[in-house]
């Protein structure tokens, strides 16, 4: 059995998992990034952590075909080169493909995690059997992945689906280095800085996200309110996305994963007020069928979509 060892990387963790080309997960490790310590420290841990997940797929008599890396950008994707990712300070013009290429000598496939999360969860979640699809992430970041007639998308220069960047307001929480974006309203920090805009007599500064998410689970009428709103900014980007690509799935992770129909319903119900009857008629909006073992399926998807079919 051929296998591959993919690794996730993200700027507060890394997990590094071995897998098949079927996309199941066979095993499993995980460490902190600490991308203070800079790019030198945790490549040095990646690739030991990497030894041993190859010493353990000899020992059981499994043969790994390849190396597979799911990482935000943004990057060259061909050349696996990493440009400076927001979340991995540091890690300017690193040649991670070519670094890993000969230290493990084994074919390295990379891939921006918006589009690794769309090859995910078209081959072996939401997407299965759909010729469109969009994938976003919602996570510490709103980024996404296109599949278009059956095929990866990913644009001119490697920066298809960079969705959070697009204005949604005239103004907002400052993210992409502009306020207004889609991203600044939706990711995951929005849910902390909406909240305290809104009910500043009870949340100060110091209230996180997982609080607020965390209470709207539980009932609480005010943290529901939050997740409203933001839920109202997210259905206004994903009409414009369903206007302008005419999807028939998007899949939503992360925070809609963790919030539900208390994310999506109010979600859609905005979409609905601004897309066209017919693009939103044809678009099912779902949370990841993956749920939060994504990132561990993306991880393996570079390869899976770039190892030779008859290899």
């Amino acid at each position: 059995m051929q296998g591959i060892i993919g690794l996730d990387i993200g700027g507060t963790k890394f997990a590094v998992v071995e897998g098949t080309l079927a996309g199941k997960v066979l095993a499993r490790t995980q460490q902190p990034t600490a991308t203070e310590r800079g790019f030198e420290d945790t490549f040095a841990r990646l690739c030991a952590t990497v030894e041993g997940m190859l010493a353990t797929a000899q020992a059981a008599g499994r043969a790994v075909a390849a190396l597979s890396v799911s990482i935000g950008g943004p990057l060259d994707i061909e050349r696996g080169i990493i440009y400076s990712p927001p979340n991995l300070p540091g890690w300017d013009a690193i040649p991670l493909k070519d670094l890993l290429g000969r230290r493990f000598g084994l074919p390295v496939y990379v891939e921006h995690d918006g589009n690794a999360g769309a090859l995910a969860e078209w081959r072996f979640g939401a997407g299965i059997g759909a010729r469109n699809l969009i994938f976003l992430t919602l996570g510490t970041g709103l980024g996404g992945g296109i599949i278009l007639n059956g095929q990866l998308y990913r644009g001119t220069s490697d920066l298809a689906g960079e969705v959070g960047h697009m204005r949604i307001a005239p103004d907002g929480p400052l993210a992409y280095g502009k306020r207004g974006s889609w991203e600044g309203h939706c990711a995951g920090p929005a849910f902390a800085i909406h909240a305290r805009e809104m009910f500043p007599a009870r949340w100060g500064a110091t209230v996180t996200t997982p609080e607020i998410v965390s209470l709207a689970l539980a009932g609480d009428a005010e943290a529901l309110k939050v997740v409203e709103r933001v839920a109202c900014y997210l259905g206004q980007g994903l009409a414009i996305l369903a206007d302008i690509l005419n999807p028939e799935v998007i899949v939503i992770g992360s925070m809609a994963v963790r919030l539900g129909d208390l994310l999506l319903e109010p979600a859609r119900r905005a979409m609905k007020e601004e897309a066209l009857p017919g693009t939103y008629a044809a678009c099912r909006v779902v949370s990841a069928a993956l749920g939060e073992q994504i990132g561990d399926t993306a991880a393996l998807c570079a390869a899976i979509e770039g190892v030779p079919k008859d290899g």
